[in-house]
């Protein structure tokens, strides 16, 4: 028997419009409509139900309708056509009704390979009218709904509220404006990224003819999780603090010249008006080689003459020498040390003599105008500018050029050592006058240069280059190392932890943005995912003087977020704490994966991400079941509730929770019933060794001894 398009639409009618505004559409039940499961769409599904999907006809097809809420209102018994009251009373009788937030449109798009074929679109045009029907979509039209999009190129999971249709991603979207994954730690949000991750990669294999995808991902995984997560997917380059011998995984390192001045004044914690110049400067210097020995007594004194140009131009450009008070004075105190340096020698031709001693000659002049009672030790611009050009002329004479004073960047990543720039600090100390002050950030960085654990990090790197980190940290040309970056930070020291995170994240996005410059304009697609992200993108207070590690990693992470879309880095943040996430990285995410979240201040802060009618939805928060999570924002057409694909147990990050029962028990039982007996045994004496270093010290005194001997 079938039935005309006409029965077959009115066999779908569940109830009419009842009330309409912008943000709501609610609708009175029919009194047969459906009360549990609705058997008129072919296919018995569950109805009504919160969260499913209604259709209500419209001139370009059909408004797609998410439902909010059921409720029951208490009314005398209806007047509908084709029922009568036989009864002597009117009673009261129970009136179903239910309210639904408009989503989109459905149209219609003709037959296609002997189906009906709909598209999605996002967004209302025009709105109901009270009276309208209100029909249950059927199976093609439900999974329509869900899986409408363009190049959806990878499967993440199946719908259950539109009848397990399949949810697919397009990469460009989820990767390319930075994707959020948040939610309750053990609601699934590790295997979620490494779901993402490795369904990804095998699809674009799948595409490319079974050949390595030319891809990039970089994993910062602080608790040590991902280790085996991408097993069977080519070769994954890990790094790690301590690396076993026998692994796979190699050293981390990140050496100290990759770090940035805000990076050492961060570490240093250098004041702004002293000691942060002098690094900078000691940068400058060190970055540029300055602090190789001299060869000759002119190669040291063109040195000098460098330096003194370098500094007489910051000071200048500061206008301190005709700034208030202590200012000019200590400019002129500088002057007057510079004096003793700029000696002649026999070992100088005559014109390089005779320029130190106009040098010199200016400064004496300069110094008897101020010998009065009560001198003023003010300066104007045009006698800084007669300095600045004596220093520069004398430097020339030494045959020094303008572009060999200071001409490098203090943040371009050259190498240098520890005890360079130490030297390099002390001498511009010297030169700046201010050696006093200058010896708290020398006894930091002695301790950065002497603790054995920060030494395995960033201090063992001889032969580390840059061209060879990158090609390690990022992927080698074709990504012919492997596609997969994990760097386990899990042993970091504290002290530094943010500091490497940081460098490594901006390593990556100046390195892209180079990238795009030498190609005409292309970008290397590359996705950095940081792991616990509320630990390393916390927000933060601005400060005037200094800025902590912590700031300065999430000042990092927050440029990625804002710039990285244009130079190819996509970013994707994992954390169970969105509210202490910065507001700037969290509003330039585009796309959110959220899994269960039962805290109140989580919620209301991701409730402030989605427009108000899809408020709704996310009351499934605190309720999610594992696996379970709402996708939404630019990677899905509209919100919808995802399981997410199962992860074998081989290929999950190592986050389950601690089996206690199993080990109090000494047994456990596996899905099968099978139980297997578990010992978790302890050797304190070696944990503590590996703790104090004592493995370390024994092969350092061996090697002492072996030596003497």
């Amino acid at each position: 028997m079938s039935f005309s398009p006409t029965a077959y639409a009115d066999s779908l009618r569940i109830g009419s419009i009842d009330f309409v505004s912008p943000d709501e559409i609610k609708v009175l039940l029919d009194i047969e409509a459906p009360a549990n499961i609705a058997m008129n769409t072919g296919t018995p599904r569950p109805f009504p139900r919160i969260n499913g999907y209604v259709l209500v006809p419209s001139d370009e097809g059909y408004l797609v309708a998410q439902v909010e809420w059921v409720t029951i209102e208490r009314s005398q018994y209806p007047k509908r056509k084709g029922m009568q009251d036989f009864g002597l009373l009117d009673l009261p009788y129970p009136l179903r009704k239910m309210s639904l937030n408009p989503l989109g449109g459905l149209c219609y798009e003709g037959q296609h390979n002997g189906q009906e074929r709909y598209t999605f679109r996002r967004g209302v045009e025009a709105y109901p009218t009270v009276g309208d029907p209100v029909l249950l979509p059927t199976q093609i039209q439900l999974r329509s709904i869900v899986e409408s999009g363009e190049n959806r190129r990878v499967k993440i999971g199946i719908s259950p509220l539109a009848a397990n249709a399949e949810v697919k991603i397009d990469p460009d979207r989820l990767f390319g404006r930075h994707l959020a994954v948040l939610g309750n730690t053990g609601s699934g949000k590790s295997c979620s990224v490494a779901g993402l991750i490795r369904w990804s990669l095998e699809e674009a294999r799948k595409v490319s003819g079974d050949k390595e995808p030319n891809a990039r991902f970089i994993v910062l995984d602080p608790n040590g999780e991902y280790s085996n997560a991408f097993d069977g997917l080519g070769t994954v380059r890990m790094f790690a603090v301590d690396p076993k011998p026998d692994s796979e995984i190699a050293q981390l390192q990140v050496p100290l010249w990759f770090w940035n001045s805000a990076e050492w004044s961060a570490f240093t914690q250098a004041s702004a008006k002293t000691q942060r110049p002098t690094l900078i400067q000691a940068l400058r210097t060190v970055r540029d080689g300055a602090v190789e020995i001299p060869t000759t007594p002119s190669h040291n004194m063109r040195r000098f003459l460098r330096s003194l140009v370098g500094v007489i131009q910051i000071e200048r450009n500061a206008g301190r020498p005709w700034a208030n008070f202590p200012h000019p004075k200590n400019f002129f105190e500088k002057i007057k040390k510079w004096q003793g340096d700029l000696a002649t020698d026999a070992s100088f031709t005559s014109v390089e003599n005779e320029a130190l001693k106009k040098f010199s000659d200016k400064i004496s002049t300069f110094s008897a105008a101020r010998t009065a009672q009560y001198p003023s030790y003010e300066f104007t611009l045009a006698e800084v500018d007669e300095f600045l050009g004596l220093a520069k002329v004398a430097h020339a004479v030494f045959g020094g050029s303008d572009n060999d004073v200071l001409p490098i960047d203090a943040d371009v990543p050259r190498s240098f050592t520890g005890d360079q720039l130490l030297r390099s600090i002390e001498a511009n100390a010297e030169l700046f006058g201010v050696s006093d002050h200058v010896e708290t950030m020398l006894m930091r960085i002695r301790t950065i240069l002497s603790d054995s654990r920060l030494k395995i990090i960033t201090g063992n790197a001889e032969g580390v280059t840059l061209h060879e980190w990158l090609a390690n940290t990022i992927g080698d040309d074709q990504a012919s190392n492997g596609t997969v970056t994990v760097i386990d930070l899990s042993l970091v020291p504290a002290e530094v932890v943010h500091l490497v995170t940081a460098v490594i994240a901006r390593m990556t996005l100046e390195a892209l943005q180079r990238y795009r410059k030498l190609n005409q304009g292309k970008t290397l697609p590359t996705v950095l995912v940081m792991e616990e992200a509320h630990t390393f993108i916390k927000r933060y207070h601005e400060e005037s003087d200094s800025q902590s590690s912590a700031a300065i990693c999430c000042q990092v992470f927050e440029k990625i977020a804002r710039e990285g879309r244009k130079f190819g880095l996509g970013l994707v943040l994992s954390s169970q704490r969105p509210s202490e996430l910065s507001p700037t990285v969290l509003s330039q995410c585009n796309s959110y994966l959220l899994h269960r979240i039962s805290n109140d201040r989580d919620q209301e802060l991701v409730h402030k991400l989605v427009p108000d009618n899809l408020r709704g939805l996310l009351r499934d928060l605190p309720s999610l079941t594992s696996r379970h999570a709402i996708l939404l924002g630019w990677a899905s057409e509209l919100p919808v509730l995802v399981q997410m694909n199962a992860l074998p147990d081989g290929q999950r990050p190592k986050s389950e929770d601690p089996d206690f029962w199993a080990v109090w028990s000494r047994q456990q039982t596996d899905t099968t019933g099978h139980e297997s007996p578990v010992e978790r045994s302890v050797n304190w004496k070696a944990i503590s060794d590996d703790w104090q270093q004592m493995a370390h010290s024994k092969d350092s005194g061996a090697s002492e001894s072996g030596s003497k001997n």
